[in-house]
């Protein structure tokens, strides 16, 4: 094994436990709008619904298609438009509100505190991140996370979003890593995987998405972030 110097994490998903965070914050979203008394008596499938117009933008927005304020927006108004409630003014309240009690939550995957403990003994440790700054920073601090991570790079700081090389240029650039010393770890196999490997790093996948039959062959995966240790000791 390549003996590595720098690790770059992806937040989301990997380190983050997003599907529990989000559903909370989620939840709170909808008993505070009182969605029931709006006609929105089914929470599942309104969120179900939410979650695939969410992926649909962030995936444009991953390709600099819209804005984050876009992308904020129409999540929630065209979640509520399928739901026969056409109200631009709540979903520009429940984007504002998503945006600050979302970034409160402190669900980690499990071992995560473990292994970055570990991890940050033997090299320097990094965050390379497409979410919003502002809401990344939160999620960073609030979970404890902060004092593990040298640097912290977002696309908005950065100027472009994985899998675009010029972040991971970017990245090099803002830590004094070389691609040889490098390796990312994340959930993406796009953003993460496919990017970094086009970059010249080294990869471990965490098997949180599914890995299309086109994707390039990640250098090592995991199912669990505990089992990163198995890799790297």
């Amino acid at each position: 094994m390549k003996k590595y110097k720098h690790l770059f994490f992806d937040l989301d998903r990997t380190l983050w436990d997003f599907e529990t965070n989000n559903l909370e914050s989620f939840t709170e979203l909808y008993t505070h709008f009182n969605l029931q008394q709006r006609g929105i008596v089914d929470f599942d499938a309104f969120f179900k619904e939410y979650h695939v117009i969410n992926y649909a933008l962030w995936d444009e927005y991953k390709q600099q298609l819209i804005t984050k304020e876009h992308l904020n927006f129409n999540r929630f108004y065209r979640t509520l438009k399928l739901f026969g409630v056409e109200d631009e003014s709540l979903a520009h309240e429940m984007g504002k509100l998503y945006l600050h009690i979302s970034p409160q939550k402190k669900v980690l995957y499990p071992q995560t505190h473990e292994l970055l403990d570990v991890l940050s003994v033997y090299y320097t440790l990094h965050i390379i991140t497409n979410g919003f700054e502002d809401v990344q920073y939160l999620k960073i601090s609030n979970s404890g996370l902060d004092k593990y991570f040298k640097t912290i790079i977002t696309s908005e700081k950065a100027g472009y979003k994985k899998p675009a090389r010029e972040i991971f240029e970017y990245a090099l650039a803002q830590t004094g890593a070389i691609p040889e010393d490098s390796l990312i770890i994340g959930d993406d196999p796009e953003a993460d995987i496919w990017g970094a490997h086009q970059a010249g790093w080294d990869q471990i996948w965490v098997k949180h998405l599914p890995l299309k039959p086109e994707m390039v062959k990640p250098t090592y995966s995991v199912d669990k972030v505990g089992q990163i240790l198995t890799i790297l000791s």
